[in-house]
Order: C-alpha cells, then structure tokens, then sequence
C-alpha cells in the first residue's frame, strides 16, 4: 500500500480520525425562500410567483407557485449557476418586462440562469428573475456554492434515502398533498401496484391510488419501513442470522470479530488503524441502534445492523481520498493531470457543433487541460474562431470562450489550468489572442515564469501548489533572442505583426486510416501529428451519391457552402461523411508565433519530439510533446521504461487518434501506466474511457491532479509498465469481490446482472470475464447467488488499478456503474452506489457486495504465510499435544524425547528445495598406499630397487583404473540415475554414489539435509607411484642402471688388469735388473751385498709412481662412473617427475570430467524435476473446479509460468553457481596436488645431489694437520 495510508478513514474506530462533513452550510436566505418568476427560453413556459427553496442538507432547489405542483431540481445535477441574458422571445420578454417596476432597465441583472444536466452536453436552462439585482446576486453566489460538492455524491445509502423522502416530500400538488402515485413510482420497478398499496395501508396512510398523503405524516421512518416491506434486505437478515446465531442480537465479542476479521483490510497498520473493541460496539450502539439508550449490553440489534451497514462508517472507500489528501508540491510532470481533446465540440469530430457552453461544464466538472483550436476570423471584424479547421464544424469567438474560462477556471479546483493553443491563426490575429488573455485573464494569467524556477535545463517545474489559481498558455515559443528582439521592435511599432500571416504549414488531414505509416517524430509543430491519408480521385468517385448531395458536388463547393449545406441538412449520412472525409485537407499550424504570444508560453513549450535520448540529454523539463494514441501505444511498444522515464522529468500530451470521426475515446489506462500526464479525452463522449477518468480524478478532492506513484517519480527507480512481476518495494495484492445483490436497480420489470472489471497494467487488467447470472424480471432487489464470486489473484500495482461495476438489463443496455480505486477501497460488506453513463449520482441504485483484500501469496505458500502472521494459531501438533496430555495431569517430565522418522522427514521436506532435483553423494572410505592397493584393484607387483649408487629409493604403485585414465579399458563411468547405488574402487576404499530419486509428490524419498558436494580422493606421491606406468619406468630405468654399472665394472676391472700387468711388470723389470746386477758382479763377490739396495729404492719409487698414477686413474674414472650415474640418475628423476606430473593431470582430467559428468546429470535431473513441476502444475489449474472460465485458466497458468520460470531460473543460477564453485574447489586441490608431487620430486633430486657433492668430497684426499 502507499506510504499515504495513514491518512485514511478508520473503520468505526473508538476515536473516529476522519470526521466526513459532506454537508455544506445552507445559507438563511436560501433556506428561507424568496419569490421569483420562472421561464425556459426552449419551450416558452412561464411560472409567475414561484416561491423557490433550498432544503437544510443542500440537496434540492425546489419551488411551487400557487397553481402548480412542486417542482424540485436536484443540486448534484446543477452544474452552473450564473447571470442570465433577456429571453429572445418577444412575448415572453414583454411580460416580464411589465412586471418590473422599473420598466425592465437592469432585467439581465435580476436573472438567475440554472444550468443542469446528466452529462456534459446536453444542458437544460431554468431562468429564474428575482426581485431585485441583489436578490439574484446573492442567490447566484449562495446556489453556485452548494454545486459540486463530491462529498455529498459520495454519502451512504441510508442518506440517500433520506433524499429520496425529501424529494417525495417535495414533490406536492397544487394543494400541498403528496399524490400516491408519486410514492408508487418509486418502489414500482414493474411490481404490481396493489402490493405497495397494501403496503401504505399497513402503515395506516392512505392507499388509494388517486389519494392524497400529508407531508406531515409521511415521516422518515414511515418511508424506511414502507422501503424494508416493498424492497425486503433479506440478504442482510442472513448475514445476520449467522452472526447471530438465530437470536435477536449480535453479542459484542461476534461484533468485534466481525468488524476486526470481515470488515477490516488485514494490510492496514495496527497502530494507524487499530482493531474494532467494545467502545466501538458501543458508538454503533448508540449511533445506529435505536432501542433504549439506558440499555447496558453491548449488543447490536438488527435494526442497528441494518443502518450500520447502510452508513458512512461502512462506506465502501476511504472518504478522506474525496479531500486534498496528495502532496500538492512535487514538479508538475509527477501527476496525471485531467485533460480535454477538442473541448469545443459537442458532437463528432467531423461536422460537428462548436460551443461555448461546453468549456464551462469541463472546467467545472474537474479538468484543467483545454484545448483551443484558433482560426483566423472570416468576417468583418476579423474576431479569432474557435473551430475544428476545416471539419465542417461549427464556429465560437475566441473571446467568448476565455471569457468562460475566466469565470469557471478556478470554481471547481484552485489548481493550475493549462490552455492548449493549436495555433493557426495569422500574426495579427495572434495578437488578438494575446491580447484578450492578457485583458480578460488579467492575473490570472501566469505570464513570466516564477523566480525560483527558472527555464533553464535540468530545473525541475513548479509544482500544482505554487501555480494555485494560475493560467498557463501550451503554444509553440520563439527562440529567446528572437523573441526578445521581435518584441522590441513590435513595442517601438517598427515591426509589422501581420508581415508573416500567410506562413502556414500544408498537411494532410489525420482522419484517416490506420493503415499507413506513421513516423514516431512528432511534435506540437503540427497539433495532430497522426496517421495520414492522402485521398485520391477513385475514392471520391466510388462514393454512394444517393444523399442530399454527392461526393463530386463536395468536390466543387467551397467550405462556407458545404457548412452552410451542413447546417440545413442537420446531419449527414455514412456515404455524405466519407466523401467529405475524402475532400478533406488539413491545414497545419502556423510556424511563425507572434512574440506577444510567445512572451506569454512558459512551463508548457510543445517542442518536435526528436527521441528520448535527445530529451535526456537536453534535460530541458518545460519541453512536452504531444503523440497521438497510435505513435503513443507504438513508443511504448518499442521504448516502455524509456517513456515512463521521459515523464519523471517532463510532460506529454496523448490524445485520439484522428478516425475517431464518432468522437470516442482511447483508453486513458494505458498512457497512465506509463506516467503521461495529460491523456486528452473528448468529454462529450460518455464511454467507457471517459468513465474511468472521472471515477480515477473524483478522488483528491475533484481538484484534477493525482499524484503518480513514487516509483513513476524517482529517476533512480526502472519501471516497465509490461512487466508481470511486483516491483520493489510494492506489494502485490488479491481482490476477491462477492456481488450479493441490487437494489432500486430499475423501474421496470426487467432482467439484470452485473459485470465486474479491473483496469490497470495489462497484467492487471481483467474485462469482460466476470459476470453474475441474470436475474430475470427484478429490478427492484435481485440476489445473485452464491456462485457470483469474482477473484483478481494478482494485482501487481495496486496503486494504479480501479475496479468498474457496471449493472446492464438483460438486453445489454448499461443501467449504472461506478468506477473505484482499488488502493483506496474497503474490504468487507459493502453497499456501492451507482452512477450514470456521464458519472452522475443515481439515488437509490445500489449493489450490496462483499469485497476481501489482502496481500497476494503465491501458491503453496499461504500455511506459511498465516503462520507468520499469526504464529499462535500454527501450533505444532506436538505442542497441541502437550497441551491435552497436560490437561490430563500428566507432566511434561514424565515424556521421553523420541525422535520421529516422519517428523524429520517432513522437516527435511520442508527444508529441500522444491524441484532441485536428485542428487548424488560420492563419499571415499579410504585412500589405499602402496602396492597391496595395487594388486586389489587388479594392478601389477611392486617395482624395482635401484642400485645404492643410485641414490633412488623403491617407489610404491598405484593402480589408476578405478580414475579412468585415458584409453583406459577399466575407466569408471558416472553412475545412471536409477535409484540404485553404483560404486566404485579406489584401491581398497569404495566410492558410494547414492542416487535418490524423486517421489510422488516431487519430493526426495532420502533424508537431505543439504546436498553435498561429489568427494574425490587426494593424490598423492605415494599414490601415483604406484602406478604401472611409473614402475615399468622404474623397472627400465633399474635396468638401464644395471647396464651401466655393469660397463663401469668392465672398464674398472679393464684398469685393474692393466695396472696388474704394469706392476708385475715393474716388478719384473726391477727382479731383471737385480739379477743382472747380480750376476754382473758375481766376479766381484765383495760388491755384490752393496748393489741391491739402490735397485731396490729405486724401484720402490717407481712403484710408488706407478701406484700414485694407477691411483690417479682409477679416482678419475670411478668420479666418471659416478658422475655418469648422478647424471643418468637425474635424467630419470625428471623423466619419472614428468611422468609423475602425467599421470597426475590425467587423474586429474578424469575427475573433471566425472565431475562435469556428474553435474550434468544433475543439471538434467533438475531440469527434468521442473518440467515436472510445470506440467503438474498446469495440469492442477486446468483441472481446477474453481476455474470457471477459460481466460481465468489462462491467466492463473501464466502467472504459475512466471512464478515457475523465476524461480527455475534461481534454482539454476544456485545449481551454475555451486557448479562453479565445484569446478574451483577441485581446480585449487588439483593445483595443490601437482605443486605437492613437484615439490616431493624436488625434494628427492635436492637429496641426491646433496649426497652426490658429499661423495664427491669424501672422495677427496684428507690433508691432516
């Protein structure tokens, strides 16, 4: 609801917040009477010596001569009160003029002219002559007081019987009696007469049908009883009795719920509106009830219900929207503003008559937007016309229309009046438009903008309250400079006004078909910028010339002569229209504008519309442009939110399209929904269009302006005005009427039956669907039955929704309506009362009904919601439980907790979200190390031991088929969804995939808490060592170690023979040289002991040479062998960390695709589980007993469709989102992983090259010191 519920009506609250005063006071001399002569200029009639009146509550002006019945003249009709003119007829002027003492010299002056009518156009003119001129004054100002009083067409139905006995009352004959007849016509309604005759008799008055009753017996109560046996309220008397119980009264606390329960909307704030107590039964009591005052009880008897019911407590509206309750200061673009197309006509648009009349009744009626069309004036004075150019219409003196503006702008609102100049006029002549505004207008005119809101960009416009009682002028405006230099020169009389008058703009009449392009560029440089039609010679001359003359005679007339042919004729023919529709020629409006004129257009400048873009970027808030319903409805097609944000900032103008030749009306609805402000109606025209108009601007005080919803106004805040969902912020709501029954209907026996319609956003809007069966041959109290139950599930914008009850005859012929704002309507029991087609109060039709609104809730969600709203009222069955078993004396103590498997399962319901689908739980028991895992999963033994020199120690394997590498023959694949548990092997862990499968009711049959994400076991080092790849890699790289061991074994034991045989051979060339030394000097024996000892140090050192360079060469090549092991060594720690890293990425790739694999079917399932939903759904509404028509089927499958597919979309947006999230978990470990193995790789090949050096230095000599 708006923010502006607090200021709404209370219910009968026991402080009333809003006091509703509907009467206005009657002034003395009014109520007192005075004498006047009364005459109506049509028929002649002249009534002398009337003595006229006005009742205390302002109801009736009435009078009666003394040879006359009384006539009354109800005030709701009169629409104008003001200083007539001399009748035209001479006979009738010469009496009155006998009769005036002073000869007739100030006649006008003592003339009071009554205007009345039930609609706009056709206006009955009582003239009444007073006394003297102050007598008709004041009678003028008094009576013009007491019209339009909005609140008293509002008042409840018991008032308005009280009105009808007051006109009974009133309705006398020339002896002062009431007639009987005039009581039976109004309980007639096609009775038969003997039932209401018997019916006076009973309540002892007379009942002959020529008798004669006492007003002063015919008392108020005897009416009400006399209207309780002719027109029987039996459905109150049920409503009654089942409140009740069949006894006499209502006890307080059956009151109090009825009011809090039934008669209050549940939305309202508690504090604001606070619930219905036992001081409220007692103000009804004593308001309603008229039994013994002294009685204590707080009960409600059934007369009191009946005049509760009947009341302005019980009104079906909040009665403080019929005062100024909006905020009047916002800019003027943030409301809908009541407008007028063509306001001079009277009739159709195309022949039709122009007058003057017609701009007071619209002003007075409400609007404040008119539209003007200015001509060139033909005669000798050159007075600028108000016509229909070129249509064949009728003309009126531009003067005399402003002259009536100026008396009726601001009688009926004080709010500003826009005047809508479609400019066609000569500068001249604009002159004289400008001039008679400055002149007769006078300060009423708003002729300067106001100081703090200048016409610069982006300056918002004033707002409705700051232009109180001001007049501004729509017209095309000169540049500034241009302007300002032009009147300069016009005010030196240096420049010529009428230099430029020929300057008009050629266009094609409008009145065409729909058939053609239109360009949305339209603008106020041509005042109707909608469709064109260019006629051609074989459309004229394929026209009927049956009528009074042909189309090829058109063809040769000028247009004085085909309108002075017009009027003689009256009215034309189908055939006739047609030929002149093709003849027809528009002419544009002038491009070039008097600077006067222009000096005077400031908030309202009607600029060419050049897209929205252009105006945003402009940000220029005066601007406004106008568009034809047709370019309307296709901006709105194309640009909706882009429209509704162009009329947060600035105005524009809708009006009908230019075929409407018959004057109706586009549907103002429409427009509204996307913020224009002034959607332009022909008011002559009573449709439907024009109904919902005065239904929607009745409100806020009649004053014309209605301030749009606050999201229509904030720029931060996107509306599209197709859109089937609530916005943010306003709350959907359901409205569910019951039409119970009429009453006063028709008085004639006739069949009737109702139709109820809502018109708002096109989701909103629902017509021609709901209607009650006919009840035939009642028009007195038809009860439609039970089955007349009308439900608006989903009203998305409350704020802009109206709901129209329309009753019709059996025939289809329209009998009442009422058209009622759904944010300001009542819930509960509720007696609505019926207007005319032109939106005039009826004052005893009305439709008793039931109306309930509360907040929309979605299907399935309304347990939750009262529990939420009322939680005591939702206790658990354990709770009740408890309860009774306390109540049996037994503690709850002595109870043990025991869990319950359908209550958890019910919660577990509950908490899973509906349609999400099966899912999947892979859980990993264990993760198996080593070559035992291997060999379980159907691997191959252990790997190789490298050799010490090596540096490598034995590496453990992992069998990789339960991963399903690649090429694999043993590659695992995703369990199938078939309700059984498929389980796979990581080594000797086992992977479960359980699989639940929906139930019947689209629910998981498993217990689940919330869906777990799929497990994948870590991989680590010892894992993937496991591998057969690797330890066939071990194996070879084992084998090609042993290979080169073996060689390094050769070449060393090649060295050691070779330094063997070098040694023996030192050894032996040293035992030579001793024994040839020896036997050398055998001769000698005395030298022989002395040779052998430097043989021998000599060969001790070369010895000790040979084995210091054997040694240098067996270090050197055992650091060859090593080196060439380290390397070879290294070559396969990074042949195996690649292999590694290999084997790791396609475990890796394999468990993505799992998961992918695993997510799809989950993405499926979910899928497959909402189609489900969707189906089901569909199927419930189609075949729902409830659903009685087809467009309500209809209805309720696309709003279950929206509601569906939003919350699908969420569902899938969570699924994405946790699948991505999946996706990144596995990445990030997957990352970790490979970082883990080449760093365990790392580490290995660190600590053999550690090792390496350290052999490498302990190879070295050792130098002690």
């Amino acid at each position: 609801m708006s923010s502006d519920i607090a200021k709404r009506q209370r219910t009968v609250p026991s402080t009333k917040a809003y006091d509703f005063v509907w009467r206005r006071p009657v002034p003395t001399a009014l109520r007192e009477g005075s004498y006047f002569d009364r005459y109506e200029e049509e028929t002649g009639a002249l009534e002398l010596g009337c003595f006229l009146r006005v009742d205390e509550d302002g109801f009736f002006l009435f009078w009666k001569s003394e040879t006359n019945e009384g006539q009354v003249l109800e005030l709701s009709q009169v629409s104008d009160v003001r200083q007539g003119t001399k009748p035209k007829d001479e006979k009738l002027l010469g009496v009155l003029m006998e009769r005036m003492p002073s000869g007739g010299r100030n006649l006008d002056e003592r003339i009071v002219t009554v205007c009345s009518g039930l609609d706009l156009v056709n206006i009955s003119y009582t003239n009444f002559v007073a006394a003297s001129a102050e007598v008709a004054s004041l009678w003028i100002q008094s009576v013009r007081g007491l019209t339009h009083n909005t609140k008293a067409q509002n008042v409840c139905p018991m008032t308005q019987l009280r009105k009808h006995w007051l006109r009974i009352t009133l309705t006398v004959n020339p002896r002062g009696k009431i007639p009987v007849r005039v009581v039976t016509k109004t309980f007639a309604s096609g009775r038969n007469e003997r039932i209401i005759f018997q019916s006076l008799k009973d309540l002892g008055l007379p009942s002959g049908k020529n008798d004669e009753v006492e007003p002063s017996d015919f008392t108020f109560e005897r009416f009400y009883e006399l209207y309780h046996k002719i027109c029987p309220r039996t459905d109150i008397e049920e409503l009654f009795k089942s409140l009740s119980h069949g006894r006499d009264t209502i006890t307080a606390d059956k009151m109090i719920e009825f009011l809090n329960e039934v008669q209050r909307d549940p939305r309202l704030n508690e504090i604001l509106y606070p619930y219905a107590n036992r001081h409220t039964i007692r103000y009804i009591q004593e308001t309603y009830d008229s039994r013994d005052k002294s009685n204590s009880s707080d009960t409600v008897s059934l007369k009191g219900f009946y005049r509760y019911l009947m009341s302005d407590d019980n009104a079906p509206v909040f009665l403080d929207r019929l005062d100024i309750y909006q905020d009047m200061d916002q800019p003027l673009c943030h409301y809908y503003i009541n407008s007028s197309h063509n306001t001079y006509l009277i009739g159709r648009q195309f022949g039709g008559k122009s007058s003057v009349e017609i701009y007071r009744q619209v002003l007075l009626a409400g609007c404040r937007c008119i539209e003007l069309d200015c001509w060139d004036g033909k005669g000798e004075d050159q007075e600028p016309i108000i016509t229909h150019g070129k249509a064949m219409c009728s003309d009126i003196l531009f003067k005399d229309v402003i002259y009536a503006v100026r008396d009726t702008a601001f009688v009926t609102s004080e709010y500003p009046l826009i005047m809508s100049f479609e400019n066609h006029c000569s500068k001249h002549q604009q002159y004289k438009l400008a001039k008679y505004c400055e002149d007769i207008l006078g300060d009423m005119l708003l002729t300067k903008p106001l100081d703090k809101h200048p016409l610069e960009p982006g300056v918002p416009l004033p707002s409705p309250e700051k232009l109180k009682r001001k007049i501004l002028i729509k017209n095309k405006r000169l540049d500034p400079d241009v302007e300002k230099h032009q009147l300069e020169l016009f005010i030196k009389g240096q420049a010529d006004p009428v230099q430029e008058e020929d300057d008009v703009a050629e266009d094609p009449d409008p009145l065409g078909s729909t058939d053609c392009d239109v360009s949305p560029i339209n603008g106020d440089i041509d005042p109707h910028p909608e469709t064109k039609i260019r006629p051609g010679s074989g459309q004229i001359n394929a026209l009927s010339t049956s009528g009074a003359f042909s189309s090829s005679l058109m063809g040769k007339l000028s247009e004085t002569e085909m309108k002075r042919l017009l009027m003689k004729k009256g009215t034309l023919t189908a055939e006739e229209e047609q030929a002149m529709l093709a003849q027809y020629h528009y002419t544009g409006a002038t491009k070039t504008i008097h600077p006067l004129l222009s000096s005077m257009v400031n908030y309202a400048q009607p600029v060419k519309f050049q897209g929205f873009d252009i105006a945003e970027d402009e940000n220029i808030h005066y601007h406004m442009s106008s568009f034809s319903e047709t370019v309307a409805l296709g901006l709105m097609k194309n640009e909706a939110i882009e429209f509704v944000n162009y009329n947060k900032r600035q105005m524009s103008r809708i009006y009908p399209r230019g075929n409407r030749v018959e004057s109706s009306n586009c549907m103002p609805q429409i427009f509204w929904n996307a913020g224009c402000q002034m959607v332009a109606l022909n008011f002559q025209t009573p449709d439907l269009a024009m109904q919902l108009n005065q239904g929607k601007f009745e409100y806020n005080g009649n004053c014309g302006y209605l301030l749009k919803p606050e999201f229509m106004r904030r720029p931060e805040r996107q509306f599209d005005p197709f859109s089937e969902s609530p916005m943010d912020g306003v709350i959907a709501a359901t409205c569910e009427v019951r039409i119970i029954s009429g009453q006063f209907l028709s008085d004639r026996k006739v069949g009737t039956y109702v139709e109820v319609d809502m018109y708002g956003l096109p989701t909103d809007t629902i017509r021609k669907e709901f209607r009650t069966r006919v009840v035939p041959n009642n028009g007195l109290n038809p009860v439609y039955g039970e089955d007349a139950v009308f439900v608006f599930r989903k009203v998305v914008l409350p704020d802009l929704a109206v709901l129209r009850f329309a009753v019709y005859e059996d025939t289809g012929k329209l009998i009442g309506q009422r058209v009622l704002p759904l944010d300001g309507l009542q819930s509960g029991y509720r007696h609505i009362s019926l207007r005319t087609e032109g939106n005039f109060p009826l004052s005893l039709p009305t439709l008793f009904c039931r109306v309930s609104l509360t907040t929309y809730v979605p299907e399935g969600l309304n347990d939750l919601v009262n529990a939420l709203s009322d939680p005591r009222a939702f206790l658990s069955k354990e709770e009740q439980r408890m309860k009774q078993l306390a109540s049996m004396g037994i503690d709850s103590s002595e109870i043990d907790e025991v869990s319950s498997s359908s209550t958890k399962l019910t919660s577990m319901l509950k908490q899973r979200p509906v349609g999400s689908g099966p899912t999947l739980n892979i859980t990993t028991s264990g993760v198996p190390t080593g070559s035992a895992g291997c060999a379980s999963a159907g691997g191959g033994g252990g790997g190789g031991s490298s050799s010490s020199g090596a540096g490598v120690g034995s590496a453990s394997g992992l069998c990789l088929s339960c991963l399903g590498p690649s090429g694999d023959p043993h590659r695992s694949t995703p369990a199938s969804v078939t309700g059984v548990a498929a389980s796979t092997a990581y080594g000797s862990g086992t992977a479960c995939i359980a699989v639940s499968t929906p139930g019947p009711s689209g629910t998981s049959t498993k217990k689940e808490d919330k869906k777990e994400d799929p497990k994948f076991p870590s991989i680590s080092l010892a894992m993937l060592r496991s591998d057969k790849n690797y330890r066939r890699l071990v194996k070879k790289q084992a084998k090609e170690l042993e290979s080169l061991q073996r060689r390094h074994e050769k070449e060393a034991a090649a060295m050691l023979r070779v330094h063997s045989l070098l040694t023996d051979k030192l050894n032996a060339s040293h035992a030579k040289a001793i024994a040839s030394s020896t036997s050398s000097l055998r001769s000698t024996p005395q030298r022989v002991n002395g040779v052998g000892t430097p043989l021998k140090e000599a060969h001790i050192a070369q010895m000790n040479d040979l084995v210091r360079q054997q040694t240098d060469e067996w270090s050197k090549l055992k650091c060859t062998q090593m080196s060439e092991i380290h390397t070879l060594v290294l070559t396969f720690i990074d042949s195996r960390k690649d292999l590694l890293l290999k084997i790791l990425r396609d475990t890796h790739d394999e468990q993505k695709r799992l998961l992918k694999q695993i997510q799809e079917r989950e993405n499926k399932d979910m899928k497959a589980q909402q189609i489900k939903i969707s189906l089901d759904s569909n199927r419930n509404v189609m075949n729902d007993p409830k659903l009685k028509n087809k467009a309500e089927r209809d209805r309720r499958i696309r709003e279950l469709k929206d509601y569906n597919t939003k919350r699908f979309i969420d569902q899938r947006k969570a699924q994405a989102q946790r699948n991505d999230r999946q996706a990144q978990d596995l990445l990030r470990r997957h990352e970790e992983e490979e970082q883990g193995v080449i760093a365990g790789v790392n580490r290995e090949r660190d600590e053999l090259i550690r090792n390496y050096r350290e052999e490498l230095l302990a190879s070295k000599r050792a130098t002690m010191i």
